[in-house]
């Protein structure tokens, strides 16, 4: 199973472990995801709250993943566009946010931001070591790794605004890695719609 999981790129998650492994995952993240957007509000930090919608949108996307496993081929590729069209529609969504928030400046919380950042990184590390076995398959177990893996990321990108709004005291380290996410987000959504493009040209006769 190591080996499949591991360097198959058709591996669809249909194992006990996986299926396991995805259930920690979603509990982690619905978790974070309440946490995370109270101290974004408290704090007033626009790059804490996309972190906490991360949290959201990877909680939904991965109970899609699990109740798809097992399904064909096609309804695998659909959820996967499903997925990368929610990342697409959040990174333009966090963008837009940040825009508004550059005209009505404030200044954020460095300790909330710094503390909660930490947290959620510890949370998303977790599941980065659950899942790192399954960091390769079709596009479906693939967008789930790539969604953990953007997750870790963006909060050490949270932790290193905290201690720019800290020194600067200034909203602009805040509002800059928000925009980042923005952008990380997008990229995703564009590798999971290549792989998904790919997998349907391969499967055609």
């Amino acid at each position: 199973m190591g080996s499949c999981c591991n360097n198959n790129n058709h591996f669809d998650g249909a194992s006990t472990e996986y299926k396991r492994a995805l259930w920690w995952v979603i509990a982690i993240n619905a978790l974070m995801f309440f946490i995370e957007m109270g101290a974004s509000i408290q704090a007033n930090s626009q790059a804490l709250q996309a972190d906490a919608l991360d949290f959201l949108g990877d909680t939904a996307t991965y109970s899609l993943s699990l109740l798809v496993i097992g399904k064909s081929l096609q309804v695998r590729n659909r959820a996967a566009l499903f997925k990368a069209t929610s990342l697409m529609i959040m990174g333009i969504g966090v963008f837009g946010i940040t825009l508004y928030k550059v005209i009505y400046m404030q200044t954020p919380k460095a300790v909330t931001m710094g503390s909660v950042g930490a947290l959620a990184f510890t949370a998303n590390l977790i599941s980065v070591m659950i899942l790192l076995r399954f960091r390769n398959g079709d596009a479906n177990v693939r967008s789930v790794w790539l969604c953990s893996r953007n997750d870790a990321i963006g909060n050490i990108a949270v932790m290193v605004a905290a201690l720019g709004v800290w020194q600067s005291a200034s909203a602009w380290p805040d509002l800059i890695v928000a925009s980042i996410m923005a952008g990380l987000f997008s990229w995703s959504a564009i590798q999971i719609f290549q792989q998904v493009s790919k997998s349907n040209a391969t499967a055609e006769p």
